[in-house]
C-alpha cells in the first residue's frame, strides 16, 4: 500500500511487495470493507433518536400501530424545531422495522388453497392501462370481462360496454360456460355491483334477484370474496395481469390499436386467449368430466324495461332518446336492454332491434334516430325540418351534415330543406345512402347544386316493362274431341 501511494501502479507495487497483482486487489477489496464496516459502527454510536426513541415514539405506535416513519419525523420536527433534519428518516424507518418486527401487530396470513377439478370458477372485469383502443379511429370505451377456472386456468374474454351491468355479467358468464361445455359447482366474484347489492351480511339477501336466477339455472352455488379483501379473488386477480401482457404483446405484433368493428376487436380478443387456453389443454381435460351438464337454453342476460312510442316516434330508455317506425306511435314497447343492443316488442312480437347508446355526461343529451323511421313523414312536410329538435341527429353521416350546411349556404330557406329531405328519401328508397352523398358532396364542393329531380334519374333504378304476351284461345270444338277421346278409352277399359 505504500508502494502504490508513492505513486506505483498495481502490478509494480504488488511485485516489489512480493506477490500476486490478484492477491494485492484481494487485499485491498478487504482493506476497503473493514474501513466502511468501521464507519457504519461509528454511525450507529451516534443515534439521533437515543433520547426520543423509548420516552417519546414507542408510546405512539403502541397506541396507533399505523404511523408512518414520515409522519414520526414531522411529529419530532414540531415539537423539536432544528433538532431532527430530513436526513434521519431513514433512521426512524430501520427502528420502526426492528420494533414492528419484536412488538408490532399480527399480520394476516394467505392460506394457499387446495384446487380440485370442476369445483370453482371466478368472474371479474378488467381493463387495458395505458392502452387506448380505437374502433373506426374513434376511443372505444370497454372493459373486459374474465372468467377462469381455478384448477385448469382456462380462460375466457368477452369485450362488454356500459361498466359492470347485470347483462354484461350474465351474458359473459353465460357465453363462458357454454364455449366450456358445462358448469362448475361454484362461481366466485368478488363484491360486484353486478350481482350484489352490498347492504346486509346475509348473502341470500345480499344477492340480486336476476344474478340468482342465473346461478340457479345452471345449478351453481354464487360466492364471493370478503369486501376489501382482494387477495381472497387471487386465481383470478393475478391471471388479469398475465392475459392483459399476453393482449399488450399481441397488439405491439399487430402494429396498431385502432379496429374496423367491435366484433373484429372481440375477434382478436378470443384469438389471444385460445392461444393461452392451449398451454392449459392437458389440465384442462382432466378437468373436463367433472363439469355438470349444461341446461337445454341459456338463462336471461338482459334487463326489461317498457316504454310509448311519442308522437315524435321516440322512445327514452336509459336517459337516452331512440327513434322507431312511426307506426308504433301510440304504442307500449316491451324491451329487453342487452349490453350493447336493445331488443324491441309489441307484445309476444319482435319489432326490431337498436344499437345501445349510453350516458357518458349528463349534461349532453344523447340521441339514436334513424332518419329511415321517419322520413316518409317528413317528405310530407319538409318545411318542418329546418328548426327541427331533431335536424343534427336526423342526418345520418358526417358528409350528410356537410351537405346540409353547403345546400343552405347556396340555396333559399324554403328549397334547402326540401331539397335535404328529398335527398334523405331517396337514399332510404333506393338503399344509396354512401354513393349518393359522395356524389352530392363533391358536386357542392364545385359549386354545383344538383336539383333533385336528377339525383332521382341518375339513383332510381330503371323501371322494367314486362314483354306482352299473347295468348290464343282454343276453339271450343277442341274440348269436344277431347271429351270424345276419354269416352273411346273408358269403353275400351270396360
Amino acid at each position: 500500500m505504500k508502494l502504490k501511494k508513492s505513486g506505483l501502479n498495481q502490478s509494480i507495487s504488488s511485485a516489489k511487495a512480493g506477490f500476486s497483482e490478484r492477491s494485492a486487489r484481494n487485499l485491498e477489496k478487504r482493506r476497503s470493507v473493514a474501513l466502511r464496516q468501521k464507519q457504519k459502527s461509528i454511525k450507529r454510536s451516534n443515534n439521533p433518536l437515543e433520547t426520543v426513541w423509548e420516552s417519546t415514539l414507542v408510546p405512539l405506535l403502541e397506541k396507533i400501530p399505523n404511523l408512518t416513519s414520515r409522519t414520526l419525523l414531522e411529529h419530532l420536527q414540531d415539537h423539536y424545531p432544528d433538532k431532527y433534519p430530513d436526513s434521519i428518516l431513514r433512521t426512524i424507518q430501520r427502528r420502526m422495522r426492528k420494533w414492528s418486527a419484536l412488538y408490532g401487530e399480527e399480520k394476516d396470513v394467505i392460506f394457499r388453497q387446495i384446487h380440485t377439478p370442476g369445483r370453482q370458477a371466478l368472474s371479474d372485469f378488467t381493463s387495458l392501462k395505458d392502452i387506448e383502443i380505437t374502433v373506426c379511429g374513434e376511443p372505444f370505451k370497454h372493459l373486459l370481462y374474465h372468467f377462469r377456472l381455478a384448477y385448469s386456468n382456462w380462460s375466457f374474454m368477452r369485450v362488454t360496454q356500459g361498466g359492470e351491468s347485470f347483462s354484461a355479467l350474465s351474458r359473459g358468464l353465460q357465453d363462458a360456460l357454454w364455449s366450456l361445455g358445462g358448469s362448475p359447482e361454484e362461481h366466485r366474484t368478488d363484491s360486484l355491483s353486478a350481482a350484489f347489492k352490498n347492504l346486509s351480511q346475509d348473502e341470500q339477501e345480499d344477492m340480486t334477484g336476476s344474478y340468482e336466477e342465473v346461478c340457479s339455472h345452471y345449478s351453481i352455488v354464487a360466492t364471493r370474496n370478503n369486501r376489501g379483501k382482494g387477495h381472497e379473488n387471487g386465481s383470478i386477480e393475478s391471471a388479469h395481469g398475465h392475459l392483459k401482457r399476453r393482449v399488450e404483446q399481441a397488439l405491439l405484433l399487430r402494429g396498431s390499436y385502432d379496429f374496423e368493428s367491435i366484433n373484429e376487436y372481440q375477434s382478436f380478443i378470443d384469438t389471444v386467449v385460445k392461444r393461452h387456453n392451449r398451454r392449459h389443454h392437458v389440465a384442462f381435460n382432466l378437468e373436463r368430466p367433472y363439469f355438470k351438464a349444461l341446461p337445454i337454453q341459456r338463462a336471461i342476460d338482459f334487463s326489461l324495461a317498457t316504454a310509448r312510442v311519442t308522437t315524435s316516434s321516440t322512445i327514452a330508455v336509459k336517459k337516452v332518446m331512440y327513434s322507431v317506425p312511426s307506426r308504433l306511435i301510440g304504442y307500449q314497447l316491451n324491451i329487453h336492454v342487452y349490453d350493447d343492443y336493445l331488443s324491441c316488442y309489441q307484445g309476444a312480437n319482435h319489432i326490431l332491434d337498436l344499437p345501445r347508446l349510453r350516458v357518458s355526461d349528463k349534461s349532453k343529451t344523447v340521441r339514436c334516430i334513424n332518419y329511415r323511421h321517419i322520413i316518409s313523414s317528413l317528405s310530407r312536410k319538409p318545411g318542418a325540418f329546418r328548426y327541427s329538435i331533431l335536424r343534427d341527429d336526423i342526418l345520418p353521416t358526417p358528409t350528410y351534415k356537410n351537405i346540409w350546411k353547403l345546400i343552405d349556404q347556396h340555396c333559399s330557406r324554403d328549397r334547402s330543406s326540401k331539397l335535404m329531405v328529398g335527398i334523405l328519401k331517396l337514399a332510404s328508397d333506393c338503399n344509396c345512402e354512401e354513393k349518393l352523398g359522395e356524389f352530392i358532396l363533391s358536386s357542392l364542393i364545385k359549386g354545383e347544386v344538383p336539383s333533385l329531380g336528377v339525383l332521382q334519374t341518375r339513383y332510381q333504378p330503371a323501371q322494367v316493362t314486362p314483354p306482352s304476351i299473347e295468348v290464343k284461345q282454343h276453339a271450343l270444338s277442341t274440348y269436344n274431341k277431347l271429351l270424345s277421346f276419354f269416352e273411346k278409352v273408358e269403353v275400351c277399359h270396360a
